[in-house]
């Protein structure tokens, strides 16, 4: 009984907060991961107009 009590005193105390905030260690990495995934939109859209337009060509 006393494990249990034991394993809930060291679970309750693991949820504690953090007492300094995290770094923001990688956030040029993010920035231009989302500038990549813009630019990927772009040419997915591109390419799909681009195809369109060959089909609407083969198609007359």
């Amino acid at each position: 009984m006393k494990y249990i009590l034991f394993a809930a005193m060291l679970l309750l105390g693991a949820c504690d907060r953090p007492s300094t905030p995290t770094p923001k260690i990688a956030a040029p990495q993010r920035e231009a991961l989302e500038q990549a995934k813009g630019v990927d939109q772009t040419l997915q859209k591109a390419t799909e107009a681009q195809q369109k337009n060959i089909g609407d060509a083969e198609g007359k």
